[in-house]
């Protein structure tokens, strides 16, 4: 499945934003797993300095943009398991700035963030490995709106991406 091959009825424009920062051909699990090296690639890179950088009065260190990518991966790949699995039971909303406040990510050291990435990052890329077409294309509600699982997984991806671009433009320049 690839971001090209969604359907208007699959998300809300808003998550268009994570997709546009994903190559329209590539596959979804290729996208996952480019993700998955990216991440890794930067947080070895970091100092624990930088770890703790914020470009801002009030804005998320790094350590605290690693666990939002973190923890909204988890939120939308439990998503993706309830639409695959044909659960019509329409799935809460979350607050990403309370996650983010009770992670305590800047207690932290990165490798311990790097793990739970990667044990988080693997278990979508074999949830996503599973599923067939048929289950890609189901669509369920999430925060009230439509989401088919090809586009929760998709918008994993992107998200991912969207908040490495923000790091590279504003924490790293």
């Amino acid at each position: 499945m690839r971001v090209k091959d969604l359907q208007e009825d699959e998300l809300q424009f808003f998550y268009s934003t994570y997709l546009k920062t994903l190559d329209e051909q590539e596959e979804l699990k290729s996208a996952l797993l480019k993700g998955r090296k990216s991440i890794e690639d930067l947080v070895h890179g970091l100092t624990d300095e930088q770890l703790l950088l914020s470009y801002g009065e009030g804005k998320w260190t790094v350590a605290e943009v690693l666990v939002h990518i973190i923890d909204t991966e988890r939120v939308f790949q439990y998503r993706a398991f309830r639409i695959s699995r044909n659960d019509k039971t329409p799935l809460p909303g979350f607050d990403h700035n309370i996650f983010v406040l009770e992670s305590k990510a800047n207690q932290r050291t990165k490798e311990d963030i790097l793990a739970e990435y990667l044990n988080v990052r693997d278990a979508s890329i074999s949830l996503f490995d599973a599923m067939q077409d048929e289950n890609l294309r189901r669509v369920g509600t999430a925060s009230g709106i439509p989401w088919s699982v090809a586009a929760l997984g998709l918008v994993i991806s992107g998200h991912q991406k969207h908040h490495e671009n923000i790091l590279q433009e504003r924490y790293f320049n």
